[in-house]
């Protein structure tokens, strides 16, 4: 096989000068020594060889064309006189992955085609589009979005991240700037859960007010801390949906904030010298130095100390709970990365044809996230650090900590 192989890479090479598509044939030649080496594997045998461990025999190739990156390739799958082999390269694309080709599909249906659209389907290597494979691949995935939106959330969620993505959106004849929204949490048993998401016309208070609720009715329960922007609709939401948790203002959007209030050249100074707030050891003295920059700033840049001093409780609050979690409470950070990875396959597409096609791309990406979690060796709290978390809150009875999973 390996000589084959070698055989067919030298010829190949050899024609490399000709009118060919180089990268395609060459992944077309790998394709069909990668499906050779796996049904001899399955039969037990090599062609032609004679084995005890042999099961079945060849019976000819059946053609099969393979959408790539690099185009359509036409493939001869080998086919067995009893059995079946299914090549494992051929194993159905990752949600995200489908949901990408689904969107493009789709917009190109809705009659929103572009030229670059057009170039991103070749580049997909589709080499038509037929309506009833849309219709089902959308489906399919439809239920697999809709059943991980809806479905119930049977853990205490002590932790939560809120934020907002805008994305062109087509509706009504028009294109609009709709919200995406996401929300992530943080198990009891100190392990990362994507909680939710939706789209809404805008960020205001009714819209998030109704997606926190869809959260608490599927099971959101026993929120100590929220970590949000300081968008107005979203804090008067948090504090009709959710009053019993404190709020953290992202640190990293309030300097954004305080700094805009300070001439370029003093920037970099004043920001140095509010990082000295949050270096500090505990709360108390994060107060204190708090008030000690806040009159260091009042003569020079008097809106920026004040900006300062108004925010002080909401940009501290993560300093209440343990502080191996401060890194990530502070701000935003954790799902913001996750955001900017939604963000890298909803800018592929450019204008969505509808909501819908929307929640289905950004649903599959948080699928493949939480995925990637639930596999990941490691929880992203550790079991003792959660510990401090509810013995902070005074759940110091045994029976009660054993009621926490993981702890």
């Amino acid at each position: 096989m390996a000589t084959d192989l070698s055989i067919a890479l030298q010829e190949l090479l050899d024609k490399a000068g000709a009118d060919m598509d180089f990268l395609r044939e060459a992944v077309r030649l790998l394709a069909q020594h990668l499906m050779e080496l796996e049904v001899s594997r399955q039969i037990g045998a090599e062609r032609h060889e004679r084995t005890p461990e042999r099961v079945t025999h060849r019976n000819g190739y059946r053609p099969r064309l393979w959408d790539t990156r690099v185009g359509t390739i036409e493939l001869r799958v080998p086919k067995l006189r009893q059995g079946s082999y299914f090549p494992s390269l051929l194993e159905p694309r990752r949600r995200a992955e489908k949901a990408l080709v689904a969107v493009v599909q789709e917009a190109f249906i809705h009659g929103v085609s572009t030229r670059k659209v057009d170039e991103l389907v070749q580049s997909l290597g589709m080499t038509g589009i037929s309506k009833s494979e849309v219709s089902r691949l959308c489906s399919e995935l439809d239920e697999l979005v809709e059943a991980f939106r809806h479905r119930p959330l049977t853990s205490r969620y002590p932790y939560l991240w809120l934020d907002a993505k805008y994305v062109k959106v087509r509706e009504g004849g028009r294109v609009l700037n709709m919200a995406l929204v996401v929300a992530v949490g943080v198990t009891d048993a100190g392990e990362r859960e994507v909680l939710g998401l939706d789209v809404g016309l805008t960020e205001d208070g009714p819209f998030w007010t109704e997606f926190l609720r869809s959260l608490v009715r599927r099971g959101l329960k026993d929120v100590q801390l929220v970590i949000s922007d300081a968008h107005e609709g979203l804090r008067e939401a948090i504090r009709k949906v959710l009053g019993g948790s404190s709020w953290q203002r992202c640190r990293v959007h309030f300097m954004r904030n305080l700094l805009s209030q300070v001439p370029k050249s003093a920037q970099q100074m004043v920001a140095a010298l509010v990082r000295t707030v949050f270096a500090q050891p505990d709360k108390t003295a994060a107060h204190g130095q708090l008030a000690s920059v806040v009159q260091s700033l009042a003569h020079r840049f008097p809106k920026a100390a004040q900006m300062l001093k108004d925010a002080q409780e909401d940009i501290l609050a993560y300093m209440a709970f343990p502080h191996e979690h401060w890194r990530q409470l502070h701000s935003t950070n954790p799902l913001e990365r996750l955001m900017r990875e939604i963000g890298r396959r909803t800018d592929v597409v450019g204008i969505f044809p509808n909501r819908a096609s929307l929640i289905r791309l950004a649903g599959a990406v948080l699928m493949e996230q939480q995925d990637e979690w639930t596999a990941a060796p490691r929880r992203y709290f550790s079991q003792e650090s959660m510990k401090k978390l509810y013995a902070r809150k005074g759940l110091n009875d045994t029976r009660e900590l054993l009621a926490v999973p993981g702890v």
